[in-house]
């Protein structure tokens, strides 16, 4: 979500409260701002390091390094301008609990559009395919009749020759019927989908594991050589499969 759901100069003062529990490392200020939002709402790192470092800059916090991580602290400035404002604060936190149901009404929202577009697709899809079907029923009745009409004009000269000649005649219209290519591809088509959602769902979890790392500090290029290197490689191997 966007960090439009503080007011100006409001994100600043809230980070300074997050601090005001004790000291953390950027990627526990973003948790501890996603578990304040119910999960509505996750600043990126990229909004949250330049604050920071602008806090820092004006010494109210501190940085300091612990092994790989940087963790920041309220220096006795900040605690003071965090004591000034506490009314400001208090505003600030009776404003949260609008946002988390507007973020929360937003969400629920795009969730239930994304689902009456699935419904829609797949009864379009089940439409198509029903439609497929009877196309294939219809032209297995046409060549049924013209086969019979084919054999009784025989029979009138060869008997039980022409009689063997329907039966053939029936007999292949029924195999067209069920080894027709349309419900080849209709089984395609699904498994298409089922590949999109499978894609869908990989992106996604990627795209969360990489904006983790970024907020640790800990994506090196190294990472996305080898990840561009795999994904390479598995494109050849579908590739040699299709």
């Amino acid at each position: 979500m966007s960090p439009a759901v503080f007011g100006h100069g409001h994100l600043r003062l809230y980070l300074l409260s997050v601090l005001d529990d004790r000291p953390m490392h950027g990627y526990e200020i973003i948790q501890a701002l996603k578990d304040r939002f119910g999960g509505t709402y996750v600043p990126s790192a990229g909004t949250i390091y330049p604050r920071l470092a602008k806090l820092e800059a004006e010494g109210l916090v501190t940085k300091e390094s612990d092994g790989r991580k940087t963790v920041y602290a309220l220096t006795d400035a900040g605690r003071a301008e965090l004591n000034d404002r506490r009314d400001e604060l208090d505003d600030i936190e009776n404003g949260i609990g609008d946002s988390v149901r507007r973020l929360a009404d937003e969400v629920r929202a795009s969730v239930s559009d994304a689902m009456s577009t699935l419904r829609a697709e797949l009864a379009a899809a089940a439409r198509e395919s029903r439609d497929d079907r009877n196309h294939v029923v219809n032209e297995a009745r046409d060549a049924a009749r013209t086969a019979g009409a084919t054999a009784t004009s025989a029979a009138s000269a060869a008997g039980a020759a022409a009689t063997d000649a329907v039966r053939d005649a029936v007999h292949d219209a029924a195999a067209s019927m069920h080894s027709s290519p349309t419900e080849s591809r209709s089984d395609a088509r699904a498994q298409l989908q089922r590949a999109e959602v499978l894609l869908a769902e990989f992106r996604q979890d990627v795209r969360t594991d990489l904006r983790s790392a970024v907020a640790r500090g800990s994506l090196a290029s190294s990472t996305i050589d080898d990840l561009e290197s795999r994904l390479s490689r598995l494109r050849a191997d579908i590739g040699g499969l299709l």
